[in-house]
């Protein structure tokens, strides 16, 4: 008997598409049910609004097999017109109507917006409402959402929120030291990296144990955005970002934490309106506005030695994030555990030396050639403190998510062997 000709084929497990857009980027990757969610096609669109816009994308993890990494430029295009060009892109790359849902990364949920969920008109209308939290950010997620909303109308999609980790921060966290009228606005310390610490500290029990996770740990997510939390028994305590992702240590562009008083000096001095200085502390300051010459810390390590101002732009970038790493563990009462992750956290040894090099009081000893090698673990033997390097995945929690709240199959384990058919 042929049993091939009656047998019933498996239907395909869901594919979801997860799509990240930040103040000059949008990412995406598709991801096929499993356990963990089996990553396809990725990438992204780079560079918008600089009249340079580029699109990178890779066909399969890693560059394996039935795939590599492809780049293209794609012109000068703002996020409405990022958007509509990645959305062409992926229907006739893969199809919409192939997809089961889309989660989106939505950098601030406001006071009501804390688990993931479905999209609708209410929460859109809500987080319009909130736009001005977020400015950098929020306008071009929902741009995203509305083009998906007009060309498939019946797709799924769901909202997963990067301040919900830090939602049960203490009130002692939480509360700014304005008027308290403004907290019944909705004005008070949210904190971001949210996706993104959550898989930290999913990870850091899934290698080092459920005490280690339970334990007193400072996560410090460095990249072009930069962020610290505290976290105590796997809860947020505090963390460096505020109200806004302006706020907390110097980052590429953004300044972080600065006197408020400057504001009205630059009014005062320059005429400055409060456009203006939104602009100058979240594109023009940071590590670009102290050197002066890039925002990015590679190009600045790379002419500190004859560049005064590159070798003090990295200089206070280290300073600053060792000093919350003191103060976090100050609120924690003691530390565990320091965990390095984001692009320059994972990628920059240079600059995890010098930020670990003055913490030796509060137990922390790298080992030089660890650390160079960029090893799981780099902290000496002896360390009190264990320091980690670990890559992040937000875009994996926001597929988790998805799967869950839709209650798609995501048990299946069976990913095709060409990821780019996903």
């Amino acid at each position: 008997m042929d049993f091939a000709a009656h047998t019933t084929p498996m239907p395909a497990p869901p594919t979801i598409l997860t799509l990240n857009a930040g103040s000059s980027s949008i990412k995406f990757a598709l991801y096929r049910a499993g356990d963990p969610p089996a990553r396809g096609l990725n990438g992204g669109i780079e560079r918008i609004g600089s009249g340079e816009a580029r699109l990178a994308y890779v066909d399969a993890p890693a560059g394996g097999a039935g795939g590599g990494r492809h780049e293209s430029d794609v012109g000068s295009l703002d996020h409405r017109g990022a958007a509509r060009f990645l959305l062409d892109w992926l229907e006739d790359r893969v199809g919409l109507a192939a997809l089961a849902a889309v989660g989106h990364r939505i950098v601030h949920g406001g006071p009501r917006f804390y688990e993931p969920q479905r999209v609708d008109p209410a929460m859109l209308a809500e987080l319009r409402r909130l736009s001005a939290f977020a400015p950098e950010h929020l306008p071009a997620a929902l741009e995203l959402v509305d083009r998906l909303r007009e060309r498939a109308p019946d797709l799924a999609q769901v909202a997963c929120f990067d301040t919900a980790f830090h939602r049960g921060m203490p009130q002692v966290a939480r509360l700014l030291p304005i008027p308290r009228r403004y907290q019944t606005q909705g004005v008070e310390r949210f904190g971001f990296h949210g996706l993104s610490y959550e898989y930290l500290m999913g990870e850091l029990g899934r290698v080092a144990g459920r005490e280690a996770a339970a334990g007193k740990v400072v996560l410090c997510h460095l990249g072009n955005g930069a962020s610290l939390a505290a976290v105590k028994e796997g809860k947020g305590v505090d963390t460096s970002m505020a109200f806004t992702p302006a706020a907390g240590v110097p980052m590429s562009t953004r300044s972080g934490d600065l006197d408020p008083g400057l504001a009205w000096y630059l009014a005062q001095s320059e005429g400055m309106g409060a456009q203006q200085f939104d602009r100058m502390v979240n594109q023009e300051s940071g590590l670009l506005g102290m050197s002066e010459t890039s925002s990015d810390i590679r190009d600045l390590l790379a002419v500190e030695a004859t560049d005064t101002r590159a070798a003090e732009a990295v200089a206070v970038f280290c300073y600053q994030v060792r000093k919350w790493i003191g103060a976090f563990a100050a609120a924690l009462g003691d530390l565990d555990t320091l965990v390095f992750a984001g692009g320059i956290g994972e990628n920059a040894p240079v600059i995890r030396a010098r930020i670990c090099e003055s913490l030796g009081f509060l137990g922390v000893t790298l080992d030089p050639s660890r650390n160079a090698a960029g090893a799981a673990v780099i902290s000496a033997d002896g360390s009190r403190v264990v320091a980690r390097v670990m890559r992040t995945d937000e875009d994996v929690i926001i597929a988790k998510a998805v799967f869950r709240v839709l209650a798609l199959p995501s048990t299946q384990s069976n990913p095709p062997a060409n990821p780019s058919e996903a």
